[in-house]
């Protein structure tokens, strides 16, 4: 069995405009002292890694490694989050996503689905010049506004957008094939691809790419009411990547799964700090030990209580604890015979 990698933490959700959350070299050293060995870098933040030069400069991507390695942390993944969900917009949506891309594309939807292919290309040529093996983004949406089926959908309606959604990820997953580097894709409510059932189309529409795969996120999975531990039994092989997130589910008379339009405190799933929420951790990394995950636990830190400081300060020591060195034996090794084939025919009489 194989051991995973940690802790690391995703970086996008701490960044920000003071010391020491403005730049990379600041925030890799408190990450590091909290007890983190890598982060996860959001590459539309040009404070963190400039995209195109590392796509371009092999040298670049070498003394971005080796200045992180002289701070104590080395890079998980890079993450495209946001360029990958303008891979794929509903029109409905294109107004609130405006913000993920170029001011300058706004309300230009063809000319942003090509910026955010072209990313795509150059996060894949990224990765390899940094000696990655895995990605994490988004699909993309084009049937979100579908999911629930009112007013009934039209015949084929849910095929068609799946073979669109595959032809647009076709060619980007072989960038990522010839780089040598998984994608693993979160399965995110406003995703199409958010839950087994929809990945599984998703694979189907990529002719089940070798490089399609999945960041699993537990927390995404609670607010479904998913089973996220036989998640990790049905595909476990497709998992490449592991957000490390606790959520909660409270329904109550009023509100269950969809929210009431509430804002995060007053939902009843909302997402929480390692511990404080309804993740059985324990029984998720005892699955990723069973099934020889050997990447990177990745802590993404969302929660509508607790400060950003204390939940990244927690976090490290409790992924930490959680992590499972692998055996090496059977515990019940010491009373094992030791017998060969011949005493083996001896016990079955034959």
């Amino acid at each position: 069995m194989k051991s995973l990698k940690g802790p690391g933490i995703f970086l996008a959700q701490f960044m920000g405009d003071n010391e020491p959350f403005n730049n990379l070299d600041s925030i890799a050293r408190y990450m590091a002292n909290l007890g983190y060995k890598g982060i996860q870098l959001p590459t539309w933040d040009a404070r963190v890694i400039d995209l195109q030069q590392a796509a371009d400069s092999k040298t670049y991507c070498d003394e971005l490694k080796g200045k992180l390695a002289d701070i104590g942390v080395e890079i998980t993944e890079l993450s495209t989050h946001l360029q990958s969900q303008l891979v794929a917009v509903h029109p409905a949506y294109a107004p609130m996503f405006d913000g993920f891309g170029p001011a300058e594309l706004a309300g230009k939807p063809a000319d942003q689905q090509a910026w955010a292919v072209n990313q795509m290309m150059l996060a894949a040529k990224a990765s390899q010049n940094l000696g990655l093996t895995s990605h994490v983004c988004f699909t993309g949406a084009l049937l979100w506004p579908f999911m629930y089926p009112w007013p009934q959908r039209p015949a084929g309606l849910v095929e068609t957008g799946f073979a669109e959604l595959g032809k647009r990820w076709k060619p980007i997953l072989d960038a990522f094939d010839n780089a040598g580097v998984n994608v693993g894709y979160e399965l995110h409510p406003g995703e199409d691809v958010h839950d087994g059932v929809t990945f599984e189309l998703f694979l189907k529409a990529v002719g089940d790419h070798p490089r399609a795969g999945i960041n699993y996120d537990p927390s995404h999975f609670v607010l479904q009411c998913l089973d996220y531990l036989e998640f990790i039994d049905i595909y476990h092989e497709r998992i490449f990547a592991f957000h490390v997130k606790d959520a909660e589910f409270n329904p109550t008379g009023r509100q269950g799964v969809y929210g009431g339009f509430q804002g995060w405190v007053e939902r009843a799933g909302r997402f929480r700090s390692l511990g404080d929420g309804q993740v059985d951790f324990a029984g998720i990394f005892s699955k990723m030990a069973q099934y020889n995950y050997d990447g990177w636990a990745v802590l993404e830190w969302e929660c509508a209580i607790k400060h950003p400081e204390q939940g990244a300060a927690e976090g490290a020591p409790f992924i930490q604890n959680h992590m499972i060195r692998v055996t090496e034996r059977a515990f019940d090794d010491f009373a094992g015979s030791g017998a060969d084939e011949a005493f083996n025919k001896k016990v079955l009489g034959l």
